[in-house]
């Protein structure tokens, strides 16, 4: 005999009493965990929640019927069809109440399933009503999974073919309204159709796995291997893969833990799933808590990179120790030579035995930040900050001002020259190389720049496109531009007036 059929025959006459348990957990595991993946994404999960609860009054409404109006006692689709009823209800009364009302989502799904949940239980308390109702309310909450019939089987294995196809025939429209419905309403998809669809078979999910693990607990089926595979991937295909992987996987450890322990399966097999999940959540290579903590103990922040590129380029020479630099910044020693390395592989740093250089690019980028710095504290000390608090507040303030920003600050301020403790403040590196147009009130002493520009507000000064001009030293505090023309004449202009000359600069050459 094959070895393969020997060991089934010999698991159907050893453990035979297993297989039906293992079949069914196998199936209310798949379809629930792919089912989940788009409660996870929708934000749905209470409404999961509602929908399990909302289940008992719908199953005890349709075994009403059945017995009432047919004869029939304990029928499955009437009790089916109850419970799919219930849940539709259960989210078109949430959407009511929300629609209508100031309350939100999460209070009116409190309300309703806590509500409808109640009517079943009222239902079955009547005594002229409960007379007619012969369910095992305990296996409903619960869940007995060693008892499921055959009837039963079949009926879950119809559910979880329907679920499964619907969700593959409808993919497309499920995945976008779950990412986007306003975008989905706008190519034509319909949204309030699809979300009953969800309902739907959610609702046939939530039926199906209360003989696993109860009305409670089969919402754990729904989302805790959903929740696993959201922490795993960033893609819904295979999150939907993973989801089941984890769904069937977890309930048949917390299967065989029931045999080796000898208790409840629905209660084993969600606990045994909250241990894949807190596993999950932990070691995730992108999203779990150990990634999470090694990157940021292995990241540094964008501040310690700039403090150290100005230290650098504050520091006299071109080469700076590095022991002095770790001594110079506010920072923690392993983060001050973590931030060095990483910006020596972003070329910015130059690094020789023990001692680092700043890069052209590095030097552009270390001019920014302390033209910002001292710019900032320019600003402050006008705005009446203290000058022994001035230097704080600069620091938080260059390392969250963009170009923009500090350029804006350079034109209010009028341009200065020097910061409020008598330091040069540089000129913005890539406006100072000649490769574009400035304004003249840009230009510091000493620069020769040619005129590329003339408006309105500088018509009448005598100057002409095309000619050259050298910035003379500033007067009245700055607040006076001198030129020198071409014929060496000197010129005195206001701010607006050098800001409506637009020029470039005039390299200067080794012998000038």
């Amino acid at each position: 005999m094959n070895p393969l059929m020997e060991w089934i025959t010999n698991l159907q006459l050893e453990q035979g009493h297993l297989i039906r348990p293992l079949i069914v957990g196998t199936l209310i595991s798949l379809v629930c965990s792919v089912v989940g993946c788009f409660i996870v994404l929708r934000r749905m999960s209470f409404l999961a929640d509602a929908i399990a609860h909302a289940m008992l009054a719908g199953v005890i409404g349709g075994y009403l019927i059945m017995k009432i109006v047919f004869g029939q006692e304990a029928h499955l689709v009437g009790m089916l069809g109850g419970a799919i009823l219930a849940g539709i209800v259960t989210v078109a009364m949430i959407g009511f109440i929300t629609r209508v009302s100031r309350i939100k989502q999460d209070t009116a799904i409190g309300i309703m399933y806590t509500g409808i949940f109640g009517l079943g239980a009222l239902a079955v308390s009547i005594k002229s009503i409960g007379g007619y109702v012969h369910i095992d309310i305990t296996h409903y909450i619960i869940g007995n999974v060693l008892a499921v019939s055959n009837q039963e089987l079949w009926l879950l294995a119809v559910v979880s073919t329907i679920v499964l196809c619907s969700v593959i025939l409808f993919f497309r429209p499920l995945q976008i309204t779950s990412f986007d419905p306003v975008m989905a309403a706008s190519i034509g998809i319909p949204v309030v159709a699809v979300d009953y669809l969800l309902t739907a078979c959610t609702s046939l999910v939530v039926v199906s796995g209360v003989r696993v693990a109860g009305v409670i607990l089969v919402v754990a089926l729904i989302i805790t291997p959903a929740a696993s595979a959201y922490l795993l991937t960033d893609r819904l295909n295979r999150m939907v893969i993973i989801s089941a992987a984890i769904g069937i996987l977890g309930y048949w450890l917390g299967f065989f833990l029931t045999i080796v322990m000898g208790s409840s399966p629905g209660p084993t097999i969600v606990v045994t799933m909250t241990l894949i999940f807190l596993l999950v959540l932990v070691l995730a290579p992108r999203y779990g808590i150990l990634a999470d903590w090694i990157r940021q103990s292995s990241s540094v922040p964008q501040e310690v990179m700039e403090d150290v590129l100005g230290a650098i380029l504050r520091a006299s020479g071109n080469v700076v120790a590095i022991n002095d630099i770790v001594s110079t910044v506010a920072s923690p020693n392993i983060r001050v030579r973590r931030a060095i390395r990483l910006l020596a592989r972003k070329h910015l740093l130059k690094c020789d035995a023990g001692s680092v250089a700043l890069t052209e690019s590095g030097q552009r980028e270390a001019t920014r930040l302390v033209r910002a710095h001292r710019l900032w504290e320019t600003y402050l000390l006008q705005t009446g900050e203290s000058s022994e608090r001035i230097h704080e507040k600069a620091h938080q303030l260059e390392h969250i001002s963009d170009q923009k920003t500090v350029d804006y600050l350079d034109d209010k301020l009028g341009h200065p020259i020097t910061d409020p403790h008598g330091t040069v403040i540089p000129v913005d590196s890539d406006q100072s190389t000649g490769e574009q147009d400035v304004k003249a009130s840009m230009l510091r002493r000493g620069n020769r720049a040619r005129i590329q520009q003339i408006l309105p507000a500088a018509t009448d000064l005598g100057l002409t496109v095309g000619s050259e001009i050298t910035a003379l030293p500033r007067s009245d505090n700055g607040q006076t531009w001198n030129l020198a023309n071409a014929q060496g004449e000197a010129i005195a202009i206001n701010h607006q007036q050098a800001d409506a000359i637009i020029v470039r600069l005039i390299p200067q050459t080794a012998g000038s």
